[in-house]
């Protein structure tokens, strides 16, 4: 199966492409972190844009796909990260993935983009107890933790949303943080950003295939909505 990863949702975008052939020896996640000892897809071509500023969504997946020697008609799954991040970069990529199942009858699957971080931290041997932040915006973060080995990674403590002067009092702490912007806070962080040949890799690894309808960006802020009183056009 070819699978296009779509990851727009931190300041370095990407587009992957992938085939489930065998020809890595590198273990496969499942959705609890566990390796199952398959091998899992190999990334035929990835392509990268970084900095600020609109995603051009079409150009990073032409690009893949010009690499990995496809066309667009060769892709039957689409993997999507989720956020949370940048709320534009998820929904451009949730727009892809909708319309190319319209289209084509591709099978679709999200995945946590919190999840991809602990992945791709994995795989730099980032090993320990993992905090993974992101920018919610407001002075505060999304911060999830996970333990993370050379065979596994578990989260511990899930996606949730914190003051970013709740993360002081955990610094010099025996964790490890990483995240888009993490040393922007945490001067003992480590800039991470999730990669999608990793988010390919771990959608590979699970079933669970949706319409594109029910795929949904994955945000931790209530919606709050203040009702004006009712205006009285007799009292002066």
């Amino acid at each position: 199966m070819t699978i296009l990863a779509l990851e727009f949702s931190s300041a370095r975008r990407s587009a992957a492409v992938l085939d489930r052939g065998e020809g890595s020896s590198s273990p496969l996640s499942k959705p609890d972190g566990t390796l199952t000892g398959h091998c899992p897809p190999v990334r035929l071509a990835e392509a990268v844009e970084t900095g600020p500023g609109g995603t051009n969504a079409f150009g990073l997946i032409e690009n893949a796909l010009a690499g990995a020697g496809l066309q667009r008609e060769q892709i039957e799954s689409i993997a999507v990260g989720l956020g949370p991040g940048s709320y534009t970069g998820v929904r451009v990529a949730l727009s892809v993935a909708q319309g190319w199942q319209l289209a084509r009858g591709v099978k679709l699957v999200g995945v946590s983009s919190a999840e991809c971080l602990a992945a791709q931290a994995q795989v730099e041997k980032i090993w320990g107890r993992v905090n993974v932040v992101i920018d919610a915006q407001r002075n505060e973060c999304y911060l999830a933790s996970y333990e993370i080995s050379p065979e596994r990674f578990q989260e511990v403590q899930p996606l949730r949303i914190v003051p970013l002067a709740q993360l002081k009092p955990r610094i010099g702490a025996d964790e490890i943080w990483v995240g888009p912007d993490a040393t922007r806070w945490l001067p003992e962080g480590r800039n991470l950003f999730p990669s999608a040949t990793t988010l390919g890799r771990l959608a590979a690894g699970r079933g669970g295939f949706v319409r594109g309808d029910q795929l949904t960006p994955i945000y931790r802020r209530e919606t709050l909505f203040v009702k004006a009183p009712p205006t009285n056009r007799f009292l002066s």
